[in-house]
């Protein structure tokens, strides 16, 4: 078998890893799991954000994100996947109990919404830093509309046990590896992630055809529809060969003609190129107004306001310390973990996701990891941008091709390659108790028969049901509050959420009380 030149390192460096698994295997794994809440009719909620959950500002596990209606479910980070999987169903289980009539809307794409007015923006309450995190979401409202902002998403975030590091090291400086394998401390974390990252907006495209389960949308989200989609029935758009709307040109993006242009060459160059975006005007932005009258309508007029209103598939993180900035965090403590944000919820799953899944995306993160990963120019990011659009919208047409290296390649052709890899990789990690390898077995069976992946069974299912969107998933929504409602939560577990909801809101409360400068004063020391 011919061996891609983008794979040739992996070998080598399998074999000398070779009865490293269980250090392998014992990197931390966590989600953050985005979803909706819906009232009983299946539009979107117009409520608070329930008080039983807590405060939004500082509970650790139960938050919101751009809307008050999009809950957002966060993990600590586990070794076990299973731990992760237990963890979220048990959250699940203690907000449907708090939700009264309403519901988690179980797909990706959104319920029905009257448009932008009927989204209620995020509200974290009266201190400086909850009125900064309403003001930056108003300032997206305002940017790119409110609609695109409740589209929901699982994020999978990685990071490598510590003493691995010191394998790398070595086994690099042995073997005359590249670059990002050889050097010490943080320096090599750093190059390994970044290498890492690389490699999964490459790669990143198999992702979307094995998990994508947004082909499908109601019209209410884009009225006008788009060329690439068809009508079913009298309220939806599809993709026929879709994937994952969700990740394509239609779904989440910053739209900004030219890009923003971070890099990913390293640590160093990706500071400096989104430090450059938060502190370079744009006009549209400046045409925007940052304030008329009393009222702010965003934090600056940058291309981005912060940070996060960069929209990527894949971020490098490093938690923040109070009034830190995210590129200060990365400058100043290295990388800690690396975010995975392409993957769509599953809808089949009360909890929107499986056990398998996150099985495969441990698999895949330690195959980025494992290949070379050279820079990436500008004509591969072109590449890549190309590569995930066709994806997400023609992902199971059997005569699409992607760009690699300047030509095209089949997918299944590229697909087979992948798995080829994975296998390997899979060994490596096996554990005595676990079967990685099943999961890669499963993903080649959806490559071989397209109809077996979650988007064209999700379509399948759509059109058993009368091809509305919006009542399929809305009967999908509300079996998995009845699936939830029925499974015990044990009374340690509900203890356990109640008093962090108390103490959420306790901990809201002193720093409403502590703020000793106005609001003018803190964004403006923010800003500096």
């Amino acid at each position: 078998m011919r061996v891609h030149s983008l794979y040739k390192g992996l070998h080598g460096r399998i074999a000398r890893l070779a009865g490293e698994g269980r250090l392998l295997r014992a990197g931390l794994k966590g989600v953050e799991k985005e979803c909706l809440r819906a009232d009983a009719a299946g539009e979107i909620a117009a409520t608070p954000h329930p008080p039983a959950l807590g405060s939004a500002l500082t509970h650790p596990w139960l938050t919101t994100d751009y809307s008050e209606a999009l809950l957002e479910f966060v993990t600590p980070p586990f070794r076990d996947r299973a731990e992760i999987a237990r963890e979220l169903g048990d959250s699940h289980r203690f907000v449907i109990r708090n939700l009264g009539d309403e519901l988690l809307w179980a797909a990706s794409m959104p319920c029905e919404v009257r448009g932008d007015e009927a989204i209620p923006i995020a509200r974290y309450g009266t201190s400086n830093s909850g009125r900064l995190r309403n003001l930056y979401r108003v300032g997206l409202g305002h940017r790119y509309g409110r609609m695109m902002q409740v589209i929901a998403g699982v994020h999978f975030n990685y990071s490598l046990a510590p003493g691995l590091w010191p394998v790398l090291a070595e086994t690099g400086a042995a073997h005359g590896d590249h670059r990002e394998w050889r050097g010490t401390g943080r320096a090599l974390a750093d190059s390994h992630y970044f290498g890492l990252i690389r490699n999964l907006f490459r790669h990143g495209w198999l992702l979307l055809y094995l998990f994508g389960a947004s082909p499908a949308l109601s019209r209410s989200f884009l009225p006008a529809g788009a060329p690439e989609l068809e009508a079913m029935g009298e309220d939806a758009w599809h993709a026929p060969f879709g994937t994952s709307l969700r990740m394509s040109d239609i779904g989440y993006t910053n739209r900004i003609p030219g890009g923003i242009g971070i890099r990913y060459d390293d640590l160093y160059s990706y500071a400096a190129s989104l430090y450059r975006a938060i502190t370079t005007p744009h006009p549209p932005w400046e045409a925007l107004g940052v304030r008329r009258g009393a009222e702010y309508r965003q934090i600056n007029s940058n291309l981005l306001q912060i940070e996060n209103e960069y929209y990527s598939s894949v971020r490098p993180k490093q938690p923040t310390r109070r009034g830190e900035r995210p590129t200060e965090a990365l400058q100043r403590r290295g990388v800690r973990y690396v975010e995975l944000r392409s993957i769509d919820l599953d809808p089949s799953s009360p909890i929107g996701l499986t056990e398998d899944r996150l099985a495969f995306l441990e698999v895949f993160m330690l195959f980025c990891l494992l290949c070379d990963s050279p820079p990436l120019g500008g004509e591969e990011r072109r590449a890549i941008d190309a590569n995930q659009n066709r994806v997400a919208v023609r992902g199971r047409d059997p005569a699409l091709t992607l760009w690699r290296e300047g030509s095209e390649v089949p997918l299944r052709a590229w697909a087979d390659e992948i798995l080829d890899e994975l296998t390997t990789v899979a060994e490596l990690v096996r554990a005595p108790d676990d079967e990685p390898a099943a999961v890669v077995r499963a993903a080649r069976a959806s490559v071989e028969t397209p109809e077996e992946t979650p988007s064209a069974r999700f379509l399948e299912a759509m059109k058993a049901a009368g091809g509305s969107h919006f009542e399929y998933v809305l009967h999908l929504s509300r079996r998995h509050a009845e699936t939830l409602r029925s499974d015990p939560l044990p009374d340690a577990e509900r203890n356990r959420f109640e008093e962090e909801a108390a103490a959420s809101i306790a901990r809201q409360a002193a720093l409403e009380a502590g703020d000793s400068v106005t609001f003018e004063e803190y964004l403006a020391r923010f800003l500096a």
